[in-house]
Parts: structure tokens; sequence; C-alpha cells
């Protein structure tokens, strides 16, 4: 076979290191840009804060504490010379299932007040410490830790026990009649029924601490029992026939069983908090809605000076040379950041000036790819710049992709948004009779008398993300 030398032309698409730090400032939050230019801050000396020469101690920036809570820890009030048994060989052994990560906080002569601000105990915390003030063995207390830590989001303990018992090293000899006893216990801590398989058991530890009278007590108890899901459906004819009651004695035993908590870890925040900084600013000037850029977030960055100009003079002898380009490169890139997001801003509250004056209903339709087309970006550059940027204005504050949705044809050949359409759904459901509540039928009916056309399915679509209940869970007692 003849060997052969051929040339060959082709095109490849390089992101240059400028272009990928562009992209990667473009698609952060404004909080998680900040953090990002503090460790720019802090690697790169020749970049520096623009008010670092004003005042002193400027460059430090806004200090962001962190507060820690220590676990609470088991008192060791019990002496030492205490006889040695298996509990503590048990305990010992399940100290990688349940034992607490209690941190230790060093003695420190500096006592900073704001790192010892109060804060409110987590639910395993407030868990934990009741548990150290009832008489367990180290097993028990382990086992305890266990379950604890098994919670789910809500309280609850959703996994079956044996299968905790078989995940369990086998010279423990935990059985399941052992976990049982546990969470029983731990169905009485503070809050009440915590531990609880499902909302009927949880339901059913409310009620038996209820102080309601006898009768109404009873009844509920027989309804969260035996008829749970008919209650849930709200179907209140078939409830009356089975448990031979008048409609005032089932609306009482109703009433009462509304009352409870649908959660055991109600009043106990679970999740992280997450803050915004919006970075647009809505206000009226002239009749016209009109956007500026919230100075606050501004970071104010700039490349020293003095240190340019010693390399200029003396070369890259200092191998400072790429972090004087890296430097220059995020000045620049942050403007350019902050300058596409006003001009996308200012496009959406151009086409978006109803909105402002009359809220939801007035949400015109708008996709990605009528403010690329306006501005010449591409749609991915728009979808990066609406995505966890915020606006402030009168409404409220909203993510910049809150104002982009389809569309739906009205009779007149408009179009109406699907914002606006959940709108009016809500407006609708707001003013309808509770004792003959409206399907979803009925409601886009509705609609289509106001010259807008949607299907029946669209509206359980749209009533559904609305977390809005159908309409057999709508109607009143």
């Amino acid at each position: 076979m003849k060997q052969t030398l051929q040339l060959k032309t082709s095109q490849q698409l390089t992101l240059t290191p400028q272009l990928q730090q562009s992209i990667k400032l473009l698609q952060m939050s404004t909080l998680d840009l900040g953090s990002e230019l503090e460790r720019y801050l802090l690697e790169n000396p020749l970049l520096e804060r623009a008010d670092s020469t004003d005042s002193p101690g400027s460059d430090a920036g806004p200090a962001t504490t962190s507060i820690p809570v220590d676990s609470p820890r088991e008192s060791s009030s019990e002496p030492d010379n205490r006889e040695h048994d298996n509990s503590r060989e048990d305990g010992e052994l399940l100290g990688d299932w349940g034992s607490s990560s209690g941190g230790s906080r060093g003695d420190d002569d500096e006592f900073d007040p704001i790192l010892n601000t109060p804060c409110r105990p987590s639910l395993r915390e407030h868990l934990t410490a009741q548990m150290g003030e009832i008489q367990l063995s180290v097993r028990d207390k382990a086992l305890m830790s266990l379950l604890i830590d098994e919670l789910d989001d809500d309280g609850y303990l959703p996994t079956p026990l044996a299968e905790l018992a078989a995940e369990l090293p086998l010279e423990l000899e935990v059985e399941t009649g052992e976990l049982e006893c546990l969470r029983k216990l731990l169905t009485q801590f503070d809050p009440t029924g915590i531990g609880s398989r499902d909302l009927r058991e949880f339901l059913i530890h409310q009620l038996q601490q209820h102080s309601a009278p006898s009768a109404v007590l009873q009844l509920a108890q027989n309804m969260v029992k035996n008829h749970l899901d008919l209650l849930g459906n709200r179907d209140f004819a078939k409830l009356k026939k089975l448990l031979i009651v008048d409609e005032v004695q089932l609306k009482a035993a109703h009433t009462l069983i509304a009352s409870l908590r649908p959660r055991p870890s109600s009043g106990f925040d679970q999740g992280e908090t997450h803050y915004v900084a919006p970075d647009v600013l809505v206000i009226k000037r002239q009749r016209r809605w009109i956007a500026r850029l919230n100075q606050g977030t501004l970071p104010r960055l700039q490349v020293n000076q003095m240190y340019a100009n010693m390399l200029q003079q003396k070369g890259n002898s200092h191998n400072l040379g790429g972090q004087l380009q890296e430097a220059r490169w995020l000045v620049k890139n942050i403007q350019q950041r902050f300058d596409t997001i006003l001009k996308v801003a200012e496009s959406i509250i151009e086409r978006q000036q109803a909105f402002f004056e009359q809220g939801e209903v007035a949400m015109r339709p708008l996709i990605l790819r009528d403010i690329a087309e306006e501005l010449g970006l591409h749609e991915s550059t728009i979808s990066r710049v609406t995505t966890q940027k915020y606006l402030l204005c009168s409404r409220g504050l909203f993510e910049l992709k809150y104002f982009f949705g389809s569309s739906v044809d009205t009779d007149s050949g408009g179009e109406c948004s699907a914002t606006a359409i959940k709108a009016l759904i809500r407006q609708i459901l707001e003013t309808e009779d509770a004792n003959k509540p409206l399907s979803d039928g009925a409601i886009a009916d509705k609609l289509t008398a106001q010259g807008i056309q949607v299907a029946r399915r669209t509206v359980a679509k749209y009533r559904e993300a609305m977390q809005i209940p159908p309409v057999s869970q709508r109607k009143a007692f």
C-alpha cells in the first residue's frame, strides 16, 4: 500500500482563558461572585479594591461570620468506678452508627459576643438534649441516637426497624423489639409523636394528649384510625353513613383533626437558609419603569497601579506577568458581566411594563430567543444571565427567569402568558363558592368566557403547579 501525505483544513472552536472566566463569572449568583472575588484578592497581589486607598481598612471587605453551634454532650455525672458491663462495649461498637458529633469549644481569652449569639437548636439537638435527661444505658443511648439520625426532614421514621437491626454488627445482637421499645419512648419526647411511622400514627399521638370532649375525641380517633383516606378526600357523606353520626358531630371531629400538626418536625427548620441579593432595582421615572444596577452589590476592583508600573519597568523578573494579565481580565469581565445583566434586565422590563403596573394578570409571553435576538446574544447567554439573578421592584423580589413563559392564543388573535393564566385561575378560585367548588372544566369555561382558550388538562397542570388541591378537597364541610 502506497503511503501518501495529505493536508486538511478544519475549524475548531477553542475557549480562551479570558472567555472561560467571563462565562464562569456570568453564571454565578451575586453572593457566589463575592466569595469568588475574595479568593482572587487573596491569591493575586496585583488586584485590589478600588476604594482601598480612600479609607484605612476598607480593603477587608464585608465580613461574613459563621456561627458554629456545639452539639449537646452527654453529662459525665456518673462515677468513674461504676461496674463495667457489656453496655459500654455495645456503645463503643455503635459509635459509628449513633454517636453525636459534638465538637468541644476551646477556651479563648478573647471573648467575642458576636460569635456567641443565641441560635435556635436543630431538631436533632433538641431530641439529643432530652435523651440526656433520662436514665438510659450506654447501649440504649447509642441505639436512640441511631433512631434520631434516621428521622426524615418531616420528623417521621420511615425506615423499617428490622432493616436497621440487620445493618448493625451481629455481635451486638440487636433485636427489632428492642428498637421498637426505644422508638415508642422517642415518640413521647417533645414534640409529641416524633419518630412516628406515618401521618396516621402521628395524629393518633396528638389526639391521645388532647383535652377535647371525650365524645369528639373518640370520634376523631375513629376517623383517623379507620377512615383517614375518606377524610383526606373530604367524602363527608360516606363518613356520616359509616360512622352513624350527624353533621354537627362530624364537623366537630373534623375541626379537631384539622387543628393538629401535619408534621412532627413543625417549628424546627431542617433546611439551610439561603440569602438573596437583588442585582437590579426597578424604579419609575416619567411613567415608565426602568432598571438600575444595585450599587450595593457592585464590586469595585482595580489593578494595583504601583505594581503594574514596576513590572513594566523591570519586566517579568518576579514572574508576576501572568497575574497582571489575570487581574486585568477579571476587572474587564466583571464590568462586562454587570453591563450584560443590565441590558437583559432593561429589555425584560421594557417588554413587561404592564406587569409592574397591574401584576401577574398582565404578564406578557416571553421566551429567551426574544431577548437574545434583540440584544444580539446567544440564548445560552440569556439563560446564564437570568439564572440566580434577581430583580427588586415594588411588587417584590423576582428571579429574572420568572418573567419568561410560554404563550396561549386568545380569541382576539393575541397571546396570553402562562403566568397570567395562573393568576387568573387563582382569582377565579378565590371567588368560588366553597360549597360548590369549580372543577377544572368549569375553570376552563370561565377562562374561555374571558377570551382565553385553555384545555381542561392545562388548567389541571397549572393548578397542580400552584399546589391548589382538586375540587374534591376544596369542598367545604
